[in-house]
């Protein structure tokens, strides 16, 4: 990597440090330790997530016209004083404003801060570049979390208050780390044109729409997402809490399982997902998954010992691990390796939008995961199926350079350097 690459890295890795003391004990915080209840728990995780849909459908353009680094900067103070203003909440409304403030500042982050990756690699290097991405943001995420799970305490909230005070620094971390970022170069708007005819004219949006590979994909990351993700944070930790009897240190030891998963996985699954085509990778993560909501069934049935539920709940945060080392070379890639030249921002904005929207439904299922556990297994079993077959429905959209780079070695098909740009420059998409 070079010298901007690794502090991107790094400055992900720090951010990720702070986010993982606050993740897993966002339910707990406001549900039992303020007192304020399932409901208020669940409506914080929506406001988190609606913070998001309003930055984002702006944020796409921002970064194609004034580049990536302003809007990181940007994101990393809004998500820090977010930060900081929940751990001192100590009502609803407060509770709610904060959240709206910290979603929507992570949110912006990712688009900014995956088309600064793009830039600073090539077609060939991409894939490795976004695992070593994810890679580090994990390691991050699961080292804060099993330190975090080890200071809580539900009788002191000032334990919590401590937590999102370190998350709220390390988003200012961040931001020093991104201004010593020099980048490779500056966007050219006069050669942002599409490659397809057909999507010429109209808005960047629109455009967008009409590309109907993206448009599965979209359909496919929302529904990856709401399987996962909007579980991950929310309707599964209170399945945990509620009918398996899952402590909070077991749910900080649950995320760091996850975050080991990806660390001894992530580069024996890079190199096999570099050979296979994408579409079948992802439909294999959707049959993972499906493998871990049974597990996790297990551990909410009360049959066993609460070892036992909790070595169930364990393993299933291991077995998401494993999906998302699988799909963190692989979606990130493909959404840039769709992208018309010169809106690498807009595609990723958009990615994003539809993540963000997942996690804003993801909270409904806390009432379900809380009140009617193996109704709420059952659905996310289905959920994991679909995505198999969701997969491998746009695998048939997209060109065989597209679902397989492996075929052209460094050279992308469907993705040429930018006008003026050199073999094995950086280039914008």
């Amino acid at each position: 990597m070079g010298a901007a690459m690794r502090r991107i890295q790094a400055g992900n890795a720090l951010t990720a440090f702070g986010i993982g003391f606050t993740v897993p004990f966002l339910y707990i915080y406001v549900a039992q330790v303020r007192g304020l209840g399932s409901m208020a728990a669940t409506s914080a995780f929506v406001a988190f997530a609606l913070g998001a849909l309003v930055a984002l459908p702006f944020t796409g353009r921002v970064i194609d016209r004034r580049g990536p680094v302003p809007v990181v900067l940007g994101a990393a103070v809004a998500a820090s004083a977010g930060a900081l203003a929940l751990g001192l909440s100590t009502g609803i409304a407060p509770i709610l404003l904060s959240a709206l403030a910290l979603g929507a500042g992570q949110a912006v982050m990712q688009p900014a801060l995956a088309t600064m990756i793009v830039w600073c690699s090539t077609p060939a290097t991409r894939t490795r570049s976004f695992a070593m991405q994810f890679f580090m943001q994990n390691l991050g995420l699961g080292i804060g979390g099993l330190i975090g799970g080890q200071i809580v305490d539900e009788n002191r909230p000032g334990s919590f208050t401590l937590l999102f005070g370190i998350e709220a620094v390390m988003f200012l971390v961040l931001a020093a780390v991104i201004l010593t970022v020099r980048m490779p170069h500056a966007p050219v708007i006069k050669d942002a044109v599409p490659r397809d005819p057909a999507q010429a004219g109209g808005s960047g949006w629109q455009r967008l729409l009409r590309h109907r590979a993206m448009v599965k994909l979209l359909v496919l990351g929302f529904v990856i997402f709401f399987a996962c993700y909007g579980q991950f944070e929310s309707g599964l930790a209170a399945f945990g809490t509620e009918a398996a009897g899952i402590s909070p240190s077991t749910l900080g030891f649950a995320l760091a399982a996850n975050t080991g998963a990806i660390v001894v996985a992530q580069f024996a699954v890079l190199k096999l997902v570099e050979k296979r085509r994408r579409s079948r990778v992802i439909a294999l993560v959707g049959l993972i998954w499906t493998v871990a909501w049974v597990i996790a069934g297990f551990s909410g049935l009360g049959h066993g010992s609460a070892m036992m539920a909790a070595a169930a709940f364990i393993s299933t945060y291991a077995l998401f691990g494993i999906g998302e080392a699988m799909l963190s070379p692989t979606l990130a890639p493909l959404v840039a390796d769709l992208a018309p030249e010169g809106s690498v921002g807009q595609y990723n904005s958009a990615f994003a939008l539809v993540k963000q929207m997942a996690l804003a439904l993801g909270p409904l299922g806390v009432p379900l995961g809380a009140g009617v556990p193996m109704l709420y297994i059952g659905t996310f079993i289905v959920v994991s199926l679909g995505i198999a077959a969701l997969a491998l429905r746009l695998g048939k959209q997209l060109s065989p350079a597209q679902d397989n780079p492996s075929l052209v070695g460094s050279r992308i098909v469907a993705q040429g350097p930018a006008a003026g740009a050199k073999v094995g420059e950086p280039v914008a998409a």
